[in-house]
């Protein structure tokens, strides 16, 4: 058990407080206002991939409903809200021309959040990729690259002069393996080459990207996001030891140190092998440019055996409605590792939530397993920054229940339950507590941020 108080020690009064959500699990409006298909449209198509047979036409109809759910971000007294666009839906086809509904539709949403007093958080690449440039290979292929920075020079024109912060990808770990090497995400690819190489390609996108927004003048802050985990082995044997090191290489030194080093870690390309990427002269360079913030998602540690997969009942810790092992003090030993390994840029914490079965009782939803989830990890993050962590931001993951990816709509991680029947937004008691939390927070201007919920 993960002992914190947080009632006595303050944030910095400018810490950042906000929710997160992505285009494809809320928006809805699939071919609405000349949208393009998805990755992600196309993969719910194919029979047995999301476990209720769902997909993301409907999804919690924020296309039509921005409006009253901006109203409800601005009711928990939260900061920020973290967001992305769909890449399709401004431009159907991932080249040629843009799409002026969709950009209209992006620019409401972004007024909105300024009109509330909401800084926002645009990501541009949280996962769906437009299906024309995954029939011409995808992110395998080099050609999207440019593609890519061509869409995130036309947002930052666009929208760059009201947004606080432009994330160029959502954990393009997920986006690689999940994607391409496991192939349970879209598009479904199943090969360790493919998604070698998907990763290379995102870490040019980005660093061509970041050059290229700036150069045209673009004054918002600029980074990427990762999901990253601790790694343990499973016992002291040195065989785990090892699965624990290469684990720890292949994720979470692969996708850190091209961004902050400049390179690969030699240990992975060798264990590659004739799966290492093609990296063509200057590759690295164009990649390893300056962050303004490194986002982190965290939600659980990994535990690795050589042997049999490690059996997450035997830490004794809870679970939640995904199978994650809750785990807290596993975000305080990533920050305080990442801190301890790297020169960083300044940290947000751009997801953290869980899954947990609601219990929805006279029109009242309570959750205390996500209730205490969050302030538990609120507690990591505050113990990571008196270990010396610059952390700037927590977003709880994530402000609607909505389309969890391959888990369909069965898995809820909101704070906000959604009826998907009725679209009727609920407040759950998460919700609650991290308003009253952040009321207190700015009452005791920064000076003692006070919880009522014993964790």
């Amino acid at each position: 058990m993960f002992n914190a108080d947080i009632s006595k020690t303050a944030f910095p009064a400018d810490f950042t407080w906000g929710v997160a959500t992505s285009a494809f699990q809320i928006e809805g409006a699939a071919d609405t206002d000349g949208k393009g298909p998805s990755i992600w449209d196309d993969f719910c198509r194919v029979p047995g991939v999301i476990a209720d047979a769902s997909d993301g036409r409907q999804a919690c109809e924020h296309y039509q409903r921005w409006a009253d759910d901006l109203d409800l971000v601005a009711s928990l007294g939260v900061d920020a809200y973290r967001f992305s666009i769909s890449w399709p839906r401004v431009q159907a086809l991932g080249s040629g021309a843009f799409n002026e509904a969709g950009f209209a539709f992006y620019e409401r949403l972004v007024d909105g959040m300024l009109a509330r007093g909401l800084k926002p958080f645009l990501t541009l690449n949280h996962w769906d990729l437009p299906s024309a440039l995954q029939a011409k290979g995808g992110w395998e292929n080099r050609d999207t690259v440019p593609c890519f920075v061509d869409y995130a020079c036309e947002v930052a024109r666009r929208l760059g002069d009201r947004v606080a912060s432009i994330c160029t990808h959502n954990e393009p770990w997920v986006i690689a393996v999940l994607g391409h090497e496991s192939g349970i995400f879209a598009p479904g690819i199943k090969s360790r080459a493919a998604a070698i190489q998907v990763a290379h390609h995102l870490f040019l996108s980005h660093g061509l990207a970041l050059t290229a927004m700036r150069a045209q003048g673009c004054k918002a802050d600029m980074g990427i996001v990762l999901n990253l985990s601790p790694i343990d082995a499973a016992t002291d044997s040195a065989a785990d030891q090892a699965a624990a090191r290469r684990a720890d290489g292949a994720g979470l030194r692969w996708y850190v140190e091209p961004l902050l080093k400049g390179e690969y870690p030699a240990d992975v390309l060798q264990d590659l092998g004739a799966d290492a990427p093609r990296v063509l002269p200057g590759d690295m360079g164009n990649i390893k440019v300056p962050l303004d913030f490194l986002g982190v998602n965290y939600y659980m540690r990994s535990v690795v055996s050589a042997g049999e997969p490690w059996d997450i009942k035997t830490g004794g810790n809870e679970i939640t409605d995904m199978g994650w092992e809750v785990y807290p003090q596993g975000l305080t030993e990533l920050l305080v590792r990442l801190h301890r390994d790297y020169t960083l840029p300044p940290i947000f914490i751009t997801e953290n939530g869980a899954a947990f079965q609601d219990e929805v009782l006279d029109r009242q939803v309570h959750d205390g397993q996500r209730q205490r989830y969050i302030a538990r990890h609120i507690a990591a993050t505050l113990e990571a920054m008196r270990q010396g962590v610059r952390v700037d931001g927590y977003f709880v993951w994530s402000l609607l229940d909505n389309f969890e990816w391959s888990s369909g709509y069965a898995k809820r991680f909101g704070i906000v339950r959604v009826d998907y029947d009725t679209q009727q937004r609920m407040l759950k008691d998460s919700a609650l507590w991290y308003r009253d939390f952040l009321d207190r927070q700015r009452a005791q201007h920064g000076v003692q941020a006070t919880s009522a919920l014993e964790i």
